[in-house]
């Protein structure tokens, strides 16, 4: 018996999931999300207590109370100045299109990569990580709106928090103007959430097909790793047919040469199935709600 009291869903599609009626009888729907956090990162500079101890190449890093950790700041440029630009190409060449998580304030000090990722057209989603009082997240939410509105001419249709609060689905649903929301790593295919007053589409995203992991403990040591795993993932999901795979990026990490060849050549290994429908995100979501409504 479920009990409705409890704010979790631990059934889900169960042993039936549906079979997703992906554009042209393709068995599996693939994107590729580029997290752009370079500038946005924790850092006294940005107001905040400590400097970041994330997702960079020190090991077992620890925050830097009150003062500058110029090493990781350092770190952190590498994605901007560099890596950024490696992982933009290589998208150009294959001419696959890209899903952007953008940090709010990383997007604002550097607008040249913002007209990049304008003039490929690439899909949007904005983060902004939250950690704070519900009326302080609505309020970072609606900052973070506006200035993509600003800087893209458009308000982002998707969001992505990355260190979700109990709060942050409620205020997508109240904010009433994203398609879709990805604040879930619970599933394989879209799917809605019902709790706040209207159904919530999400389209779930990823920690493990994600190359956050080169900076983990048990994570990828080579790109062989990276290259395995995302292979196995998408071979698996490609057998079952009509499921759905993400692949995480950032560029400070997989944009460093040493991984880069990895992502390069699991695109040529996915490029060459037949019947894989590499897209955004957004268009996930917006086939998704025409083919599989709620209700």
């Amino acid at each position: 018996m479920t009990d409705k009291t409890y704010p979790r869903d631990l059934a889900g599609y169960g042993a039936n999931p549906p079979k997703a009626k992906w554009p042209g009888g393709a068995k599996l729907a693939l994107q590729f999300v580029l997290n752009y956090e370079e500038g946005g990162e924790n850092a006294v500079l940005h107001g905040d207590k400590a400097a970041e101890a994330f997702l960079s190449e020190i090991v077992g890093a620890q925050p830097v109370a009150g003062a500058r950790h110029m090493s990781m700041e350092s770190i952190y440029e590498y994605g901007s100045r560099v890596g950024v630009w490696r992982l933009l190409r290589l998208f150009a060449r294959q001419k696959i299109p890209l899903t952007v998580f953008g940090v709010a304030m990383a997007m604002e000090r550097n607008p040249k990569v913002v007209e990049a990722f304008l003039k490929a057209g690439h899909g949007w989603r904005w983060i902004n990580y939250q950690d704070v009082p519900l009326e302080v997240e609505r309020e970072h939410m609606q900052r973070a709106i506006e200035i993509q509105r600003r800087l893209t001419g458009e308000r982002p249709l998707g969001w992505y928090t990355g260190r979700t609060s109990p709060n942050t689905r409620r205020l997508v649903v109240e904010d009433g103007g994203f398609v879709y929301d990805a604040d879930d790593y619970n599933d394989e295919l879209p799917f809605y959430d019902t709790r706040y007053g209207k159904p919530q589409l999400v389209v779930p995203y990823t920690l493990d097909a994600n190359d956050m992991r080169f900076a983990t403990a048990q994570g990828f040591n080579t790109g062989d790793d990276f290259f395995r795993y995302l292979k196995d993932s998408f071979d698996v999901l490609y057998a079952e047919g009509g499921r759905m795979m993400s692949v995480g990026l950032h560029c400070r990490l997989v944009g460093r040469p040493g991984r880069f060849s990895a992502l390069e050549k699991f695109i040529s290994y996915a490029k060459k199935k037949k019947k894989v429908w590499i897209t955004r995100r957004i268009d996930i979501a917006r086939h998704w709600l025409k083919h599989h409504p709620h209700g």
